[in-house]
């Protein structure tokens, strides 16, 4: 006999701006989960063990991973955290499985993910701009010009080069008294 199909797999997300629950389900919304889980799937076992202060965090939505209609996993994200996006995953988890809460870096698509989701967030331009048929310019043109900072790159690549040959010179000086002490101990 066949083994039992598992559930179809789903997803709650609750947080700032929403009233009720965002429920997103496989059936229905087959891109979307697979897009908001795929924003937690890759963490591994351990994360650090504190985060960024409460103050740079931002806005906070939970999510919480079914299957089905039992929960299995839930995790805290802050898409707009100062430093990048956030995931705390907490020790304690819906299915009672052992895990170590942790803090993670998060992708840098999050926030537009959980935008095109459905959970009230501003457009966020440098994460979608680009790719085939262009998008708009991140980079703000006045810091495009290669020849403003050539004359420092030069004066750090000079320097950089008399570095070198300074440390040479201490290597093959340190290498030729090692030899001197030698020679004259053998003989």
């Amino acid at each position: 006999y066949a083994a039992p199909k598992p559930p179809p797999p789903g997803v709650d997300v609750t947080g700032v701006g929403l009233s009720e629950p965002l429920r997103l389900r496989a059936d229905t919304q087959p891109t979307q989960v697979s897009a908001v889980i795929d924003q937690v799937n890759f963490l591994a076992r351990t994360g650090a063990a504190t985060g960024p202060k409460a103050a740079d965090l931002g806005p906070k939505y939970t999510v919480v991973v079914l299957a089905g209609d039992k929960p299995k996993q839930t995790y805290d994200l802050y898409p707009k955290a100062v430093g990048g996006p956030r995931i705390y995953r907490p020790a304690k988890q819906p299915d009672a499985r052992k895990t170590q809460a942790g803090w993670f870096l998060g992708r840098l698509s999050m926030s537009e993910t959980l935008r095109t989701a459905g959970v009230p967030l501003e457009r966020e331009y440098d994460t979608v701009s680009g790719g085939v048929g262009g998008g708009e310019r991140v980079i703000p043109e006045d810091s495009l010009n290669p020849a403003k900072d050539i004359d420092r790159a030069l004066g750090d690549l000079q320097r950089l080069l008399l570095l070198n040959v300074a440390v040479v010179l201490i290597i093959t000086s340190g290498l030729a008294g090692i030899a001197l002490l030698i020679r004259r101990r053998t003989r």
